[in-house]
């Protein structure tokens, strides 16, 4: 989907999975214009407070869609974890594992993902998204 006709649908997005594709049919990405039209959609999705199951089923699937392209296309090094990154992110922001957790909604999951001791759910991908306004697919 052109970047134009994306943006004209910028209202609210299509709870079911079969309208999502309707708006924009997920497909290998092959260049930057398709790139730039996933991740914009991703952050639509990443944005809702509750996305329905539908919703939900489209960010997975555009979210592998992204990590394949990314991978071949923007890897950043291919020795980095998702929790590699994470770290990253929050060293570059000047963020501490206790206001991991209070971003995460419990200030000890912090601490405890940082170690390796709980792995990320799919709200905590989807708010880490947001918040570094990164793909949902790094931390994959």
């Amino acid at each position: 989907m052109a970047r134009a006709a994306l943006s004209h649908a910028k209202g609210n997005l299509p709870s079911r999975f079969e309208d999502l594709v309707a708006l924009m049919s997920p497909r290998a990405i092959r260049d930057e214009v398709a790139y730039d039209n996933t991740i914009e959609m991703l952050d639509r999705l990443t944005s809702l407070r509750r996305p329905t199951k539908g919703q939900q089923q489209y960010l997975d699937t555009l979210s592998v869609l992204v990590a394949a392209y990314e991978n071949e296309h923007h890897a950043i090094d291919d020795g980095l974890s998702p929790l590699d990154i994470l770290k990253h992110l929050l060293d570059s922001n000047g963020m501490n594992a206790s206001q991991l957790g209070e971003l995460l909604g419990n200030r000890s999951l912090g601490s405890k993902i940082l170690r390796g001791e709980r792995e990320l759910s799919k709200g905590h991908i989807r708010t880490l998204a947001k918040r570094f306004k990164v793909s949902p697919a790094l931390f994959l």
